[in-house]
């Protein structure tokens, strides 16, 4: 019995999404349950000076109006807890929480919401990083004494020579935007508290563990005593690694020993969790004539919006990845996320590296262009190698596939694209093409690691297989990978085991779906523990249960003085061809045919593989050319789907998505996660391609009509 690997099984939760069977955390809410409603701040900055909640406790129905004075620790973050559970002094940003009403239909829970009177005094509004990064801007946490959330930099040889030195050198500015996870569910969930005094939390995340740790800390209770379950998870791309209402549902069902549902609008979803990271960042490059890079300088600017959430750690990668897939000998690389009365940054879907390399690969090429070399052999001249020495003066770790991946996506993008011409004379089109690195983890010294355990029952043979493991399936397949990796292992049918993964108290921990590590360390986890597992069973032991605990090759932080270290214990790569067709009058881009290049490793599941790079290709298209979240003083003027433009069907190009298989050294059977890589590469291979289209750089995201068709104009009065 063989071949669990690169097979394309049925997912096991696919029939119960379908037929409407499998629960999402919306469908969790039952007669009886008390409803919760937010009262957010609607304000970017302002003093609470009162909360009167007389009239909304006077409302029919109204059980409860809870406020900070009913947060035992009013405080949370995933890194810093810097966030108010609800906030009782200062409101720094239109997603604060002042209040939450508790009434027995969700009308009544609304209505007393509204009757909710909060005194506000408005205080000075900081909407620019820039401005808030200036010695006489307004602090806007007074206990930090700086609106610095974190500064990091990496310094790599000796720039201020080898720009001294070089034959040719190029700068530019790029500033990229927010942009909006919109996953398909918003936010949902209910709560209550158990026979065994313990508090019940069951919505939809991406790190079970990392959930009840914050929850805990804010009740003031041992973790134990917290349990996060997961219903079905409608999409997620790091917008729920930060808590959004799975604290406000504990708090009510702790204080009021009362079940209670809490279901967010698409409304209060937009202005509840974080975005992705708006980024300025000035780059600039040199070389030799032979087309060798010599030095790159970038110094860039985030905005953090008004609370920590991930920051520190997004900038750590924008910082790395400024250089992009490219061994360069003289680096100096800096960035700040600064506080503003924005509404908080944080994780999402590349973690920095699509705003760094946005500005890398533009510049390589107009590198290349200065020099009058191909870009692409300008690539193939830099790109990384095995043995090759990072941005931080170490080896990069095993398994550098850069090349091969680019060689692969040159050689489709020359079969695959341009030859067919444009219809119309106003029509024209090009073809771009860009590299792209993601780390593989947690980076810098964060502690890594994945625990799984098998339990294998039976006789002569296995009847069963259980397998433990706290890893979250938020739609991307984990569990369908980790159930054929066990498969592959134990050599038992499909069928035949059981995935239990969802419930903080039965799973052990195996880290956030997050960093594109699930594959990759969760599996081997699985892979290591199976094993385990099987040995005792051959060793006679029925049951054999055996728990792992896979921990990857250690990373460090940055030495404080000559900034080296070990930032990541592994690297994927990705390559992507984009052809676009540009219309001269309307200023319109379409994406006609994007071809998506990655090294998984080893492919585990080919459906699920080709699934996440065309949603990660939509997605990436979405952020290069519609997606525009914007924010005016503090404000959300984009509240809506209707005013926050998606890709829909008609947006969609021809996608070719293409897996190499060069084995991860790490990884089970040698598999490696891939999942944020589309969204790497794909923004400058569009700007690459409207530039070979129209000869015009754009290098503000996103390229929307209006800007191209300003960037036409220049050209022409230049």
């Amino acid at each position: 019995m063989t071949g669990f690997l690169n097979t394309s099984v049925t997912r096991p939760d696919a029939a119960g999404k379908v037929t409407g069977q499998r629960a999402y955390p919306g469908d969790l809410v039952r007669p009886g349950m008390l409803h919760l409603k937010v009262v957010f701040a609607e304000r970017p900055h302002a003093r609470i000076r009162a909360i009167d909640t007389a009239a909304a406790m006077a409302h029919p129905g109204v059980v409860a109006v809870l406020t900070a004075e009913d947060v035992p620790s009013n405080g949370f973050g995933l890194i810093v807890p810097d966030q108010p559970v609800l906030c009782g002094e200062v409101v720094r940003c239109v997603g604060d929480r002042v209040a939450l009403v508790a009434a027995e239909t969700p009308d009544a829970a609304e209505a007393a919401a509204r009757l909710v009177v909060i005194d506000y005094e408005d205080l000075p509004v900081i909407s620019d990083p820039h401005a808030a990064l200036q010695t006489d801007a307004p602090l806007l946490h007074l206990g930090w004494g700086t609106n610095i959330i974190s500064e990091f930099a990496i310094r790599k040889g000796d720039t201020a020579r080898a720009f001294a030195e070089a034959d040719v050198i190029v700068e530019d500015e790029f500033s990229t935007t927010w942009q909006e996870h919109a996953f398909l569910q918003p936010e949902a969930g209910i709560a209550y508290v158990d026979e065994h005094e313990r508090v019940i939390i069951e919505t939809a995340g991406q790190w079970l563990h990392e959930d009840r740790r914050q929850i805990a800390t804010m009740l003031q209770l041992p973790e134990e005593r917290i349990v996060v379950r997961y219903a079905a998870v409608g999409g997620a791309f790091g917008g729920r690694e930060d808590l959004s209402l799975q604290h406000l549902l504990a708090l009510a069902a702790w204080k009021l020993r009362r079940t209670v549902a809490m279901n967010w609008s698409r409304e209060e979803s937009m202005i509840g969790h974080p975005k992705r990271h708006p980024v300025t960042i000035r780059s600039r490059w040199a070389a030799r004539r032979d087309g060798t890079i010599t030095a790159v300088e970038a110094h860039a600017v985030a905005d953090g919006g008004a609370y920590a959430s991930t920051s520190q750690e997004v900038i750590k990668v924008i910082a790395l990845f400024a250089s992009g897939t490219y061994e360069v000998p003289n680096i100096t690389s800096t960035i700040v996320a600064a506080y503003t009365n924005n509404l908080p940054t944080g994780a999402f879907r590349g973690f920095g590296a699509p705003q760094a390399q946005f500005a890398a690969e533009i510049m390589i090429t107009k590198l290349a262009h200065a020099l009058g070399i191909d870009p692409l052999d300008m690539r193939r001249r830099n790109i990384y190698r095995e043995g090759g020495t990072e941005p931080t003066q170490v080896t990069l770790p095993p398994g550098v596939s850069a090349l091969p991946v680019l060689e692969r996506c040159i050689a489709e993008a020359h079969t695959r694209m341009g030859h067919e011409p444009p219809a119309a004379p106003y029509l024209r089109r090009g073809i771009g093409i860009a590299a792209g690195i993601k780390n593989l983890g947690y980076s810098f010294g964060y502690p890594e690691q994945a625990t799984a355990a098998v339990e294998l029952y039976g006789d002569a043979s296995i009847n069963r297989a259980v397998v433990r493991v706290g890893a979250a399936e938020v739609g991307q397949g984990t569990h369908t990978a980790l159930r054929q990796i066990a498969a592959e292992v134990l050599q038992v049918p499909f069928e035949r085991i059981e995935m239990i993964c969802d419930d903080s108290s039965a799973a052990p921990n195996a880290g956030s779906a997050s960093a594109s590590r699930l594959t990759l360390i969760a599996g081997r986890a699985v892979h290591d523990a199976a094993r385990a597992a099987l040995q005792q069973w051959h060793e006679e032991e029925r049951p054999a249960c055996a728990t792992v605990q896979y921990r990857p090759p250690a990373t460090t932080p940055l030495d404080p003085v000559t900034t080296a270290g070990r930032p990541n214990y592994a690297y994927g790569y990705a390559s992507q061809a984009v052809e676009v067709e540009v219309h001269l009058l309307t200023g319109q881009v379409q994406v006609l045919r994007a071809i998506s290049v990655h090294d998984v490793g080893r492919v585990i599941n080919p459906q699920q593989v080709t699934g996440q790079i065309e949603g990660g290709v939509v997605q990436a298209l979405g952020y290069a050319l519609l997606e525009q979240f914007q924010m005016r003083d503090g404000y959300v003027t984009t509240p809506h789907f209707s005013s926050y433009l998606l890709p829909t069907t008609m947006d969609v190009p021809e996608i070719i998505p293409i897996a190499l298989e060069h084995a991860e050294p790490l990884g089970p059977f040698g598999a490696r996660g891939f999942a944020e890589l589309p969204l790497v590469p794909f923004a400058p291979a569009v700007a690459i391609a409207v530039y070979n289209a129209i000869g015009v750089w754009l290098t503000r995201l996103p390229m929307t009509p209006e800007r191209v068709l300003e960037a036409i104009k220049k050209q022409h009065t230049a």
